[in-house]
């Protein structure tokens, strides 16, 4: 079941395809913007990778308790690069493209609810009881439920900023690429679900995914007994 919640994590990784593959960008003051920002997002966009593969790389036969730790420990990594994001973009100033001031605002207003969304995913992991194998995987698969409904909002997020010229010039600038995890990647835990590809928006959690979740979190818990 981390499985799933990994998917809709790499599905959510949405930043990294607003930042990256377009072309050349013309103008100072665009390329101006995009270098303020971009500069100020690299350590946050890192931030964001290395917590989805903690989550990618929480081991098949991993405990409950250790699956739980990662996860809460990722959410709240997330919600802190959002909100450092969303601070890098007001910093930057209005961006140069048309209705700035409004695209700025509506950007801004994205990624801090997307990180309360994070907070609360993280406060529904917290919850959950990882002694009890049957209520831990099914309390896991509500919150990779709620991590899906997020992925759109991710979507959204930075949606108005990646078009035109304005996402041209932050393609092209260092702090924008897609960064590598710096999390050693493992064999895929057993509450995640296939991921698409880590910078794949389509990506979705699969069903199969969800009901293999429950012998692996049952075999984990009894060997804490």
């Amino acid at each position: 079941m981390n499985k799933k919640l990994a998917a809709a994590l790499s599905g959510g990784a949405v930043l990294m395809l607003v930042l990256s593959g377009c072309s050349e960008d013309e103008g100072d003051k665009v390329t101006d913007w995009a270098k303020s920002f971009c500069d100020q997002a690299k350590p946050q966009i890192q931030k964001r990778a290395d917590a989805h593969q903690i989550i990618i790389s929480t081991a098949a036969d991993s405990r409950p308790a250790e699956i739980q730790a990662a996860d809460s420990q990722a959410f709240k990594d997330i919600a802190d690069a959002d909100r450092a994001l969303a601070k890098a973009v007001e910093s930057a100033g209005v961006p140069p493209v048309e209705n700035g001031e409004k695209v700025q605002k509506d950007v801004i207003a994205e990624l801090n609810s997307t990180a309360v969304a994070y907070d609360g995913l993280k406060k529904q992991v917290d919850a959950l009881d990882p002694t009890n194998q049957q209520k831990f995987a099914e309390g896991l698969k509500d919150v990779a439920d709620g991590l899906t409904k997020i992925e759109k909002m991710d979507q959204n997020a930075l949606s108005n900023l990646e078009s035109g010229e304005l996402g041209k010039a932050m393609a092209q600038q260092p702090g924008c690429q897609k960064p590598t995890p710096s999390v050693p990647k493992t064999p895929s835990g057993s509450a995640s679900p296939k991921a698409g590809g880590t910078a794949t928006p389509a990506a979705t959690p699969t069903a199969s995914a969800t009901t293999s979740a429950t012998p692996k979190a049952t075999a984990s818990a009894s060997a804490e007994s």
